[in-house]
């Protein structure tokens, strides 16, 4: 069965909400605190899609960004300075990247999903670390070399995101024919 528009709309601000709620739910470490954001902007992808599951992703940034205190350390326009702002780009694209892999089929295996995930890590991850280089080398003339980005921005946080994607791969795996059968 076909998803409806309005099933479509309700999925997508169910996440737009996760993806806020998932700011807060963080472990602080130096430089960037990790997050439950990525887990609900892979699930986005993987169970709505790489364009509506971006899209949720694109609207919660919009929200964030007109004020809504809805991102990590808060909102605003300015927010777009934050060094950690590049990650929540791409979290939308990482969303679109994953749902796009897992959806090329239309009964993904876990090893599809799982696949999937990762390469939407690695599009955030990408997309993150070179937003946040540059906003710290070139905006906030508070430099940081490549080394301390790759410990602080990768190596620091790549082991509970890789947790995440097998998390989630197990969870898309089992509610990606709920959702395809419309019994979510």
């Amino acid at each position: 069965m076909k998803k409806t528009k309005t099933t479509e709309m309700i999925l997508c601000a169910m996440f737009v909400a996760l993806i806020a709620v998932g700011a807060f739910i963080t472990i602080p470490i130096p430089m960037l605190p990790i997050t439950m954001q990525n887990m609900f902007t892979m699930l986005a992808g993987l169970l709505l899609g790489g364009k509506i599951g971006g899209l949720s992703v694109c609207i919660y940034i919009l929200l964030g960004l007109i004020g809504l205190p809805i991102f990590t350390q808060g909102g605003g326009i300015g927010y777009v300075f934050q060094p950690s702002f590049g990650y929540l780009i791409g979290f939308a694209a990482g969303a679109f990247v994953t749902g796009t892999i897992a959806h090329k089929k239309s009964n993904p295996g876990y090893r599809r999903i799982l696949g999937a995930n990762f390469a939407g890590l690695a599009v955030i991850y990408t997309v993150g670390m070179a937003y946040y280089y540059v906003i710290r080398n070139f905006y906030l003339g508070n430099p940081i070399g490549l080394q301390a980005l790759f410990i602080y921005c990768f190596l620091a946080t790549i082991p509970g995101d890789i947790v995440k994607c097998i998390v989630g791969a197990f969870l898309g795996k089992r509610l990606i024919p709920l959702i395809k059968k419309g019994r979510v």
